[in-house]
């Protein structure tokens, strides 16, 4: 393998962690290493293991308890049915709720498929924010909100300042609609040079872009989140019940 295609840290520390839960090293109801004891094991920097173990509580792995530390869940079995899809996700949490820098805020050209999801005409000009997000000391994926230029108006997302508020909340107080639904797609592509520079990832592994078109009850495209993540840091995972 070459060394240009292994994963961040905190995504590698994630992936031992979970082997080790597999391997029940770790069984279910049994403290996790603490911090410092991880630390001190993988040779890492703090935010690493904390980057490492709030995506490990995030996806329902681990639990905290005040005082007391992580104790280990087990490997997720339907828990993803109660976790937000990742359209969801991304336009319910204030932007200040996760580590990132603003890359772009302006009116751009839409891309032929933004313009298709939001039913504009090709090369509409649109309204663009875009962040880069990262975890632990390490990038991990681009934002990019992508709106008709008559919903940014009268908003905050022309700052560069990240928002307090989750992107649908803020829309709907400062515009007077209502999201009602998201339609995701999900498709496979290589990045771009300058994707690939912002996210530190090599050339030749592909990402993952996920676009999630935030409509109205008539079915009306209101804004389109894309979201790129290198393929070698992330897995897109479902689960739903058998009817």
């Amino acid at each position: 393998m070459s060394l240009e295609s292994v994963p961040p840290k905190y995504a590698q520390l994630v992936q031992t962690l979970q082997r080790r839960i597999d391997a029940g090293t770790y069984p279910p109801g049994s403290l996790l290493p603490s911090e410092n004891q991880l630390i001190q094991e993988f040779g890492v920097s703090r935010p690493t293991v904390v980057a490492a173990l709030r995506m490990l509580r995030e996806q329902g792995w681990v639990e905290s308890q005040q005082g007391k530390g992580r104790f280990v869940r087990g490997r997720p079995v339907m828990t993803t049915m109660e976790q937000p899809r990742p359209g969801q996700a991304y336009v319910s949490s204030p932007e200040t709720s996760t580590a990132g820098q603003v890359l772009d805020v302006a009116a751009v050209t839409a891309p032929n498929r933004i313009a298709v999801l939001l039913g504009l005409k090709p090369k509409s000009r649109v309204f663009l924010r875009r962040r880069l997000l990262s975890h632990g000391d390490e990038p991990s994926e681009i934002v990019s909100v992508w709106l008709p230029l008559d919903l940014s108006e009268g908003t905050d997302l022309t700052s560069a300042e990240p928002l307090s508020q989750g992107l649908r909340e803020h829309i709907e107080a400062r515009k007077g609609v209502r999201f009602d639904h998201v339609l995701e797609q999900i498709i496979a592509r290589m990045p771009t040079a300058d994707e690939a520079h912002q996210l530190g990832m090599p050339k030749s592994v592909p990402l993952l872009v996920v676009f999630a078109s935030l409509r109205d009850a008539a079915g009306r495209a209101l804004a389109v989140v894309d979201v790129l993540l290198p393929a070698d840091r992330h897995e897109l995972e479902d689960a739903y019940a058998i009817s």
